[in-house]
């Protein structure tokens, strides 16, 4: 066994004594077939294949229900015509990939612990549902998901399969919104959230990884490139415009700010809050340059305003419902050393 792999073992240890000792079907991580990304920088994290076990319709709980979330935990955010889901990390951390069901919509919650990458994924490919599971490899120290109807492997954070019947098909994903849970709650008081009784035995209050998100000199893999512009552990928001790249800091928006910002032709709205640890994207290329944006006077489900009067929420929908929505732009938050390796060509937004 290699180094890597033994790394990746005592991770598998570290996280079993973390989490319990119930058991959990896992068989070895499949590497056969052709790849789209080197097969030599993928690396097996030592659990296996569903080794970590993905949750599909998870029981769900109320605000007022969650005691074991300090203000400070993050958390994710789905918003389906006006029915918001709420998923922390805390169970993300244990489980990586949570397949779920708002109305009409099925998506999966994927979410990478070692690189710090939430993403939202649509369930249905080539007009076939499908569950995605946690394949137990890793490429750029990032989440591998495999999809259950073909057995295809995906790169997260490149947002495509990388091996299988799929190859070089990209994933469809949809708007998700990370930020505190102190600031979840306020916002939406009344959505669900994912309860921690998922039918596994998980310590959910614990973070499974010791100092890893504040450590910078620690990275369990390797990585295909290292920019030092930012601290690794940084997270940003990481804009894709077309083959374009851009990164924007959390840190940038102290007191609640509006940028706007153009990548190529396309007209970005950027709106961010420091202090409230949140931020997000709107594609705004086709919306009159003589409409001003700015922070709501209230911080309530509308964060935005503009100057004809609309006000929009962090999901780019307008209050007013003769109003036009914003269109969110492509766009999620990770650590800055995960970005960097994906995207190695990536602007860094200055202010």
């Amino acid at each position: 066994m290699n180094r890597l792999l033994v790394v990746g073992f005592i991770l598998w240890i570290t996280m079993v004594i973390f989490t319990g000792c119930d058991s959990v079907e896992s068989s070895s991580a499949d590497v056969s077939g052709d790849w789209l990304i080197p097969e030599n920088e993928i690396f097996d994290g030592g659990p296996g294949k569903d080794g970590i076990p993905a949750l599909k319709s998870p029981a769900l709980t109320k605000p007022s229900n969650i005691s074991y979330l300090a203000n400070n935990d993050l958390v994710l955010i789905v918003n389906h015509n006006s029915e918001v889901r709420i998923y922390p990390h805390p169970i993300l951390d244990l489980h990586e990939i949570i397949n779920d069901e708002i109305g009409d919509k099925s998506f999966a919650v994927t979410y990478c612990p070692l690189t710090g990458s939430g993403i939202c994924w649509d369930r249905m490919v080539f007009g076939e549902k499908t569950t995605f599971g946690v394949s137990g490899l890793l490429y750029n120290t990032n989440l591998i998901p495999y999809d259950r109807n073909t057995g295809s492997n995906w790169s997260q954070m490149q947002l495509r399969s990388v091996n299988g019947p799929l190859l070089s098909t990209v994933v469809k994903t949809y708007p998700i919104i990370e930020t505190s849970w102190a600031t979840a709650k306020n916002l939406y008081p009344d959505a669900d959230v994912v309860s921690i009784s998922t039918g596994y035995s998980r310590n959910y209050g614990t973070y499974p990884y010791g100092d890893y998100r504040t450590n910078n000199s620690s990275l369990i893999f390797p990585v295909n490139n290292s920019d030092g512009r930012l601290n690794e552990k940084e997270r940003v928001l990481g804009l894709l415009s077309n083959s374009s790249t851009k990164a924007y800091r959390i840190n940038d928006f102290q007191n609640g700010e509006v940028i706007i910002d153009t990548i190529n032709s396309d007209r970005f709205l950027i709106y961010g809050d420091s202090g409230k640890n949140i931020i997000c994207a709107f594609n705004i290329t086709n919306i009159n340059k003589d409409v001003v944006f700015s922070i709501s006077n209230t911080f309530s489900s509308y964060v935005l305003s503009d100057n004809l009067g609309n006000n929009f929420d962090l999901f780019g929908n307008s209050q007013n419902s003769n109003a036009r929505n914003l269109e969110s732009a492509k766009f999620f938050i990770a650590y800055w050393f995960a970005w960097a390796a994906f995207y190695p060509d990536t602007d860094l937004y200055q202010k």
